[in-house]
């Protein structure tokens, strides 16, 4: 009787089947396996000093000018230089030390992704204008994933001979000087424009779900115009919109591309995710403790601004599904003034932003790009995707890694939705529940450096195909298939385990009852009723599986042969007999990609889903 108790408590039966034990116990030894204990082992090593617990190496970090100096900043946030025949403002930013500097970082891009973000979903979600279609469409462009070529793009934009200066500059005159941008600005100006999409997609759908009414009340009581948005309407889709806030604050503080890209400006390199990367490819990851210390400081940073929000807001959107609200939204035609200022100011905002991937296909098909456009055309970039071997072989591996990833992704997204969603009274739901949401908050060059202290010093893994440090392992793609299951499980879990909800547990009882064993009934009755769900939940993941940055660059780039396309293309862009034509090449197929699975997501699943922009 005592056992009985024990396991109904557990897993929400008494007697548990092989489907449920399964259901519970597949997810939760995997995850604890690939994802907590690789953190456990890193947080032991980074409190591990001469063989006694000690705060050493974090002393290390907060006693260190270089990367904690609060008081005592260096630097310049803008400066009139000499430039040529003619005076140009320099933007750079203040150095702090590379902690404050990467939490300054993550904070200003919340602030401007919010503001771009906010304004572009008000605009659509309130009103009706000529050529909203078209809008529409193109505030889809940013969310294709071009990862470092985007960034490159935008170095290029704000350049003295950039596009920027062309138009504000050079015609409109709006400028008393050229603008350069370099350093901390032009990385915060970069995750900006890259970003925003998520706050967009978060915040549209808040609007369009406000009941109507309670506006029409406000009105009704006098509150018109901006008094009307900052009192009721903002508060309503604040929610929404902190959700995507947090997320892009965690997304800024692990990103990789633009401190990579902006790292000819010193103060660039001083940013937490940029020192932790930098100890990879100098080779001195193992046994650096200080490192292990400064990633624990980041995921610490992450997980803060994660759960603050989950408790705020339940964290309720990650990859958003947008149906429309209950009630039929608050769509006017805009008056004059309104008008003006989205004719005159959110289109050419919007069209800015934009041109960072419009720009990485110009530069696929272009020979050379010096100046403000890009130069000569040519075909000769994508065709090397199809003759070139290197670049055919790093296609072939991402799409490999990818798919296999996929498929343990579905395993456990489908097990542990089961379980939780099933058996909500078990001690072991919520555990499972937490955990296959968590990663979202987990920085991806934080899973990176786990991985090289768990698998390349514990014993078991120490020398087998999962060991970074083994350069002849017969796959050593496996450690990143595994990454990418972690990185990736949230935006198929959340999929499937809404699928899960809306599939009332009475028709598997049903079968249960008629003599079906559990296993029938999930097979039968439940997968089917949620396949759209799961094909979903699979296209999102794999979308961002193939654009993943930060552990691709890191765990995919030790040994060449194995090099995914995010490795690739870091190489070509920072290479000094690299191409960046051939890594727009890349961004272009990847963008095909995404592309393509988001067709067959509106085709299959009769659904509008919308991709976020993950490292």
């Amino acid at each position: 009787m005592a056992v009985n108790k024990w396991v109904e408590r557990f897993f929400g039966t008494p007697l548990p089947d092989g489907v449920v034990m399964t259901s519970f116990l597949f997810p939760l030894l995997y995850l604890l396996a690939f994802l907590v204990i690789p953190v456990l082992v890193m947080l032991l090593t980074a409190f591990v000093y001469n063989g006694h617990v000690s705060l050493y190496w974090f002393k290390s970090i907060f006693g260190s000018p270089y990367y904690f100096n609060p008081l005592h900043p260096s630097g310049f946030l803008v400066q009139l230089i000499p430039y040529g025949n003619q005076q140009i403002y320099l933007f750079s930013g203040w150095d702090f030390g590379v902690v404050i500097n990467s939490i300054l970082v993550s904070i200003s891009v919340m602030i401007l992704t919010t503001i771009l973000g906010v304004s572009f979903a008000f605009v659509m979600a309130r009103y009706d204008f000529p050529g909203k279609n078209i809008v529409r469409i193109l505030l889809f462009v940013p969310l294709l994933v071009t990862p470092f070529v985007n960034v490159v793009v935008v170095q290029k934009m704000f350049l003295p001979n950039g596009l920027i200066n062309w138009i504000f500059y050079q015609h409109l005159h709006l400028l008393p000087h050229p603008i350069w941008i370099e350093g901390l600005v032009g990385v915060i100006v970069a995750q900006s424009m890259t970003y925003y999409p998520i706050v967009y997609l978060n915040a549209y759908a808040s609007f369009i779900n406000i009941d109507p009414s309670l506006e029409e009340q406000a009105e009704n009581l006098g509150s018109r115009g901006f008094h009307l948005f900052r009192t009721v309407t903002f508060p309503l889709a604040l929610p929404g919109i902190a959700a995507g806030a947090a997320l892009v604050g965690i997304f800024s503080l692990e990103d990789l591309a633009a401190p990579i890209v902006f790292q000819g400006s010193a103060i660039a390199k001083k940013l937490m995710s940029f020192q932790i990367y930098s100890s990879f490819v100098s080779g001195f990851a193992i046994g650096n403790p200080q490192m292990a210390a400064l990633a624990l400081v980041m995921l610490t940073i992450a997980l803060i601004i994660f759960l603050t929000i989950r408790w705020y807001v339940g964290m309720k959107q990650y990859a958003m599904l947008s149906k429309g609200g209950r009630w039929k939204p608050r769509v006017a035609k805009p008056r004059p003034l309104q008008a003006a200022i989205i004719y005159l100011l959110v289109i050419p905002t919007l069209l800015i932003t934009i041109f960072p991937q419009i720009g990485v296909i110009l530069l696929a098909f272009s020979k050379r790009w010096y100046g403000t456009w890009p130069e000569g055309f040519t075909l000769s970039h994508m065709g090397s995707l199809l003759t070139q071997p290197d670049i055919l072989r790093v296609i072939e591996n991402s799409l490999l890694y990818s798919t296999v990833a996929i498929f343990i992704i579905l395993l456990l997204s489908l097990t542990a939705s089961y379980a939780a969603g099933r058996f909500k009274k078990a001690r072991l739901a919520p555990i499972l529940d937490s955990l296959a949401t968590i990663p979202i908050a987990v920085p991806g060059i934080v899973i990176a450096m786990s991985y090289f202290f768990f698998f390349s010093t514990v014993p078991p893994f120490k020398g087998t195909a999962l060991d970074p440090t083994n350069l002849l392992a017969f796959f050593p793609g496996a450690a990143l298939i595994l990454a990418y299951s972690i990185r990736r499980l949230p935006f198929a879990a959340r999929s499937i385990s809404a699928g899960i909800q809306q599939v009332h547990v009475s028709l598997e009882e049903a079968a249960i009852n008629l003599g079906a064993g559990r296993w029938k009934a999930l097979t039968s009755i439940l997968i089917p009723m949620i396949l759209l769900n799961l094909l979903g939940g699979a296209m999102l993941s794999f979308v961002y599986c193939m654009s993943e940055t930060s552990v691709g660059i890191t765990l995919g780039s030790i040994n060449s042969t194995w090099y995914p396309i995010t490795a690739k293309m870091k190489e070509l862009i920072t290479s000094a007999v690299g191409s960046a034509n051939l890594a727009a090449a890349l961004g272009v197929f990847l963008m095909l990609v995404q592309i393509l699975a988001i067709v067959l997501a509106n085709v299959i699943t009769k659904q509008r889903y919308s991709f976020i922009g993950l490292t």
